[in-house]
This record gives C-alpha cells, structure tokens and sequence, in this order.
C-alpha cells in the first residue's frame, strides 16, 4: 500500500501536514507493507530534507499512490481519478463555495474522507486541528485588543515559533490591561484551546452569574456552553438533547453578555438551524460594551454578525460598523475590531501537524491494516463508485444544485 503526503495548492499556502516525517516513519517500520512518500513541496511547515532523512522518498508525481493525503481542499484541475482522498473538503454543510468540487470528486470517481467525517461510534471526532485553532484565536484576539486600544503590539503568531513562544510573549500582557472582561464561547477542542492561553496569562475565570453581575478590578474571562446563550422559546429549562436535535425549539439568549463585555471570543460549534448569536440588533444597542470579537469558528454571514468575511495571516485584522454592517477601519471609533482567520493553525504548523498526525497515525491507518474493524473509515466515506455514500445522501440536493 503506497500513501502520498500531497503539496498543498489552495491559496493562500497551508503548512501544515497530516503526518510529520518522525510519524511517516514510525508508520513504515509498523506495517512493513506501507510506503509514504511525499510531494515535493516548498511551502510546508516540514522540508522535504527533513522528510528525506526520515526515510521518506520524496517524489514529484504521486499518480502511483493509492491513498492520497492533504490538508485543505484540492482545487479541481488537480484531482486525481479513481483515488481515495483525504483533506477537509468543507462541503459538509452544503457550503456553495465548494459545490464543484463535490461535484469533480463524483465526476472522477475518488472515494473521499473528509477528515472532519472521521468520528468514533459516538460521533466523537478522532482526528482536528480544533485546539490549536483556538490557541492561536485565543493569541490573536488579545493582539487584536492591543492594536485597537494601542495599549500593545505583540508580534503575529505566524512570527513566533510555536505555542510556548506565543505562552511567552503574552506573559507580562496582564498587567497592561484595564478591567476588561472576556466571553468564551465553547467547551470543546476549540473553546479549551482558547482558554489554555487565557489561562496562561494568568486571568482570572469567574463564573458566567459573577460575569454578569459583578464588576471586578482586572481583567477577568468566563467561558460558556450552549445553555447560557440560548434559550427555549416556551420558557422551559434547558436540554441539551432537545437543543442540538432540535434546534429551532430555541432561541439566542447572549445579548446578556454583550451589555458587559468587551470581548467576545468565538470558539463554539454551530449547527445547522441553530439561533444566530451575536446579531446586528445586540451590536447596534445604545448599551452594547463588545469592541472586539475573535471568532475562531469563522462561519461567514453566520451566527456572529461581525464576520462578514475571512481574514487573513497577513491581513488579520478588520473593522465592522453596527450602523451599516460593513467594513470599515478597525481603527475607527466606531468599529467593532474583528479577527477572522479562518486557516489559524497554519500560524504554528509545526505543533498543529504533530498533534493531528498522532491521532491520524493512531486512529487512521491502522484502520487500513485491521480490516476497518471499529468502522472508522466507512463511518468517514463520503463518495465511492462515483456516488455518495448512504451516511451522505443528504448532500444530493446540494450536488444537484437545489439546495
């Protein structure tokens, strides 16, 4: 069995790799039947020198392999017919931007897995780049608030060389703050990646009641879960159940938070047909505090109003008008700072390619060797034989063009 490591070719560059070198060996002396080459590449986090010392050949055509491997989508013009394919295809959500390379995936007959697919008999995803999404938003909306209250600068992430610099630079960034406060969104990989480095800067956590009804002397942080930002719209108490397998029984319940705090950090999963959370009518109210918002999740014209597009690491950083709803200077007195970049991992790609190739060298390709005996990747198939699989077949409409 041959896998590839395949360049990546979406823009703007991703660095990083679904198998580091020392993993892609690790691998070959494990089944003696496995050969994992990789694609000549000049923009990842991992060289193809580094790649060649660990035993792994480095090619410029990778026709010849059986299963390819990658991060970000694959554009069209460069699928492969009749491979199977690994990489985030964001088509899961019917997302309109990608239709035609579902589309191309069907038309050349490639069994795909989505990476976002491959989840245990729970439903429990086992391979995400999600925490360290959350490190590097969690880094870049605290620069954010140096950058529009000018009390700081801090260097980019993407400058830095991984989590510990980042955990180091922000030592000390405590102390320039005024009494600010700070909402978390999210209890999941994302969410505790982002309260990793809050926490590392020595804020204090206090709960969502003394958030919302205590005022305090530095700057503090609260992080919540579904329950305190929505609300079911007949009055009755919160279940979780009903809320994530029926969602339009609720209703958004943060406009609490954004009457005081100053920051809002997105680090929550949205599903579809939940209740938008952050909305142009809490942002244009008269007592509205938030002046900026990280959203790691970065689900455009979604359920934060703020995040009208997506920002880039060169160009992180973006202002919204309440008034308008369009982009203005974040600079401007009037302007919501937002951070939306939606590749954050890239910024450490060197920690984020080790942490998600572990769990895919753990989960993943052993499941090639072991007849699939936990159902890992039937459970993550999305097409085969030209066709989407039974799990899939929602997406029809969306292939179609009518969704």
């Amino acid at each position: 069995m041959k896998i590839a490591l395949i360049k990546e070719r979406k823009n703007p560059p991703d660095r990083r790799v679904v198998l580091t070198p020392a993993q892609a060996k690790e691998l070959m002396e494990q089944f003696p039947g496995l050969e994992i080459v990789a694609e000549t590449s000049d923009i990842r986090a991992y060289s193809d020198y580094e790649y060649r010392q660990a035993g792994v050949k480095v090619v410029d055509d990778v026709s010849d392999a059986d299963v390819l491997l990658g991060v970000k989508e694959v554009p069209v013009d460069a699928l492969i017919p009749h491979k199977k394919y690994f990489f985030f295809s964001h088509t899961i959500k019917k997302q309109p931007y990608n239709r035609k390379l579902l589309r191309a995936i069907l038309d050349k007959n490639i069994t795909l897995f989505d990476h976002e697919t491959i989840v245990d008999e729970k439903g429990k995803r086992l391979v995400a780049f999600g925490y360290y999404a959350g490190v590097v938003g969690a880094y870049n909306t605290i620069r954010t608030y140096g950058k529009k209250s000018g009390l700081f600068d801090i260097p980019r992430a993407i400058d830095l060389k991984d989590k510990a610099a980042l955990i180091k630079t922000l030592k000390g960034i405590k102390h320039l703050l005024p009494p600010i406060k700070i909402v978390l969104t999210g209890k999941g990989r994302v969410g505790n990646g982002a309260k990793e480095i809050l926490d590392a800067m020595e804020l204090k956590e206090v709960s969502p009641e003394d958030f919302l009804n205590k005022t305090f002397d530095e700057p503090v942080y609260t992080q919540i879960d579904v329950d305190w930002y929505n609300k079911h719209k007949e009055g009755k108490p919160f279940d979780f159940q009903e809320f994530f397998t029926k969602p339009e029984n609720f209703e958004g319940d943060f406009e609490k938070f954004t009457k005081v705090a100053d920051i809002y950090i997105a680090g929550h999963f949205y599903g579809q047909g939940a209740p938008y959370i952050l909305t142009r009518k809490h942002l244009q109210a008269p007592d509205n505090r938030i002046k900026v918002v990280g959203d790691i999740s970065c689900d455009i014209n979604g359920p934060v109003a703020t995040t009208i597009k997506a920002s880039t690491i060169a160009d992180p950083i973006y202002g919204y008008d309440p008034a308008t709803g369009q982009e203005i200077d974040y600079k401007n007195d009037n302007a919501i700072a937002c951070m939306t970049v939606d590749n954050l991992p890239n910024e450490i790609a060197r920690d984020a390619s080790e942490g998600f190739g572990q769990n895919f060298e753990k989960y993943i390709i052993p499941a090639f060797f072991n007849g699939d005996k936990d159902g890992i990747l039937q459970r993550a198939k999305m097409t085969e034989n030209g066709q989407l699989t039974e799990r899939f077949k929602y997406l029809q409409d969306y292939v179609d063009g009518q969704e």
